[in-house]
């Protein structure tokens, strides 16, 4: 087969075999395909498309480039989670144990962040001694006895993705509807679950900025995931301002605590019982999603779900000292260095840019620009206000914490500045109190 010839097809409009997409994957992945030539095609498809036989293919060829986790020697039905990627997105924490709680095994594998949306495995390494990777017999065991892990995804799961991924980045081809639904979705169906509820959020603090959008590409994965035989369920949410009040890694440990003892904010709370409510549902503990969440809400309000977090934080090597001193004085650990920003007039906050939060957060060192960078697990940001709460001026809307001076003044700087005290970039304040959109915009698969 003749690598020219595919991309040829490819940009003249044809649709390509299965013949031809699994050569080119394994071709790719194994080395055999030059960079120049994996691009040529990448852009051809970005400007050509797939359809959706093409997508299915695509996706299935690159689950199959690795490793295929099987996990059928746990009993009930599996639900994995997934989010496309957002500022302060800490939902994995609280879903995954009350779905196991509620009855639902849970065994998830998580990535790491780049870029200014955070990733669950450099959470749950802000606990000291948690161990994100497990031997498979461990893992498995784990899932059986306790009913849920949350482990670092192994780079033999979707190999062909991890390169694929790589190009993309650099050659402008990120913004496909095929490539990125085969990129997640084929990592997710070679994890090895039997269901899956992903969470799409659109936004400027997200990869699609329209709900529309999200929609589109929530429906492909879910067509993706049903036809490879896992039930698989979208939620659109919005991500036009950060989820919670806490933005970096064990802040938001922090908030998914407390959200599991039933004091977090609002909004996390809102959307994880909607979305463990799916999951409990699609893993046969509850009769519709409806009753599912009644029994999430259940299992928070009882302490069965923080119970079943603190059971996982032991059972992967972490300790429990940082939550038990929480506890007992409510007080938290973060860098060293902190400054407030402040509100420069009364008002209302009627928008609080969810990308530049998310950005002062990885300039905090909170997060990567590169994916070599070490991530500063007590470095984030803490918001005091939300959009729709009033202010008045010399109000705190928000304190940033870092363990550098200079990283400190460039997360001050990408929020507008300490003379502006961030009125205007981050934070938008009003006379009008504004009508603040709804959290949860649509359920795609049920």
């Amino acid at each position: 087969m003749d690598m020219n010839d595919i991309i040829v097809k490819k940009r003249d409009g044809g649709k390509l075999s299965e013949e031809e997409i699994r050569y080119f994957v394994s071709e790719y992945t194994a080395g055999n395909i030059p960079d120049y030539q994996a691009s040529a095609l990448l852009m051809a498809i970005f400007f050509r498309k797939m359809d959706e036989e093409e997508t299915f293919l695509l996706t299935d060829a690159m689950r199959t480039s690795g490793d295929v986790v099987d996990l059928s020697e746990i009993k009930g039905i599996k639900v994995d989670k997934h989010s496309t990627g957002g500022v302060g997105d800490k939902v994995t924490l609280i879903v995954g144990p009350l779905a196991a709680a509620a009855g639902v095994p849970i065994a998830k594998m998580s990535g790491r962040g780049l870029g200014f949306t955070g990733g669950t495995i450099d959470k749950l390494e802000s606990i000291p001694g948690f161990k994100t990777t497990l031997e498979p017999e461990e893992f498995h065991k784990q899932v059986a006895d306790i009913g849920i892990a949350v482990i670092g995804q192994s780079g033999h799961i979707a190999p062909a993705d991890k390169k694929l991924y790589a190009l993309r980045d650099v050659t402008g081809t990120i913004a496909n509807l095929s490539l990125i639904s085969s990129s997640i979705m084929s990592k997710k169906l070679a994890a090895g679950s039997d269901a899956i509820v992903l969470d799409v959020k659109c936004g400027n603090g997200a990869f699609m900025e329209t709900q529309e959008a999200a929609e589109e590409l929530a429906t492909m994965m879910c067509k993706i995931g049903n036809a490879a035989g896992k039930r698989t369920v979208a939620v659109i949410t919005d991500m036009n301002e950060p989820l919670g009040r806490a933005v970096g890694n064990s802040l938001e440990v922090f908030e998914a605590y407390d959200t599991l003892k039933g004091i977090g904010p609002k909004d996390i709370t809102e959307l994880s019982l909607h979305i463990a409510g799916i999951m409990i549902y699609l893993g046969g503990k509850a009769e519709s999603p409806e009753e599912g969440s009644v029994k999430a809400k259940e299992v928070m309000e009882s302490g069965a779900g923080l119970a079943k977090f603190r059971e996982m934080v032991l059972r992967q090597g972490g300790t429990l000292d940082m939550f038990d001193y929480h506890d007992s004085s409510n007080s938290i650990p973060v860098s060293d260095l902190q400054e407030d920003i402040v509100a420069d007039r009364d008002g209302y906050v009627t928008s609080i840019a969810a990308q530049t939060i998310g950005l002062c957060s990885q300039n905090t060192g909170a997060g990567r620009k590169v994916k070599e960078d070490d991530i500063d697990p007590f470095a984030g940001i803490l918001l005091f206000k939300k959009v729709g709460d009033e202010v008045k001026k010399g109000e705190k809307l928000a304190t940033f914490y870092s363990s550098e001076k200079e990283k400190l003044d460039e997360a001050i700087e990408e929020a507008g500045g300490r003379e502006n005290g961030a009125e205007g970039t981050a934070f938008v304040i009003k006379d009008e109190k504004p009508e603040k959109p709804n959290l949860i915009k649509n359920t795609i698969g049920i």
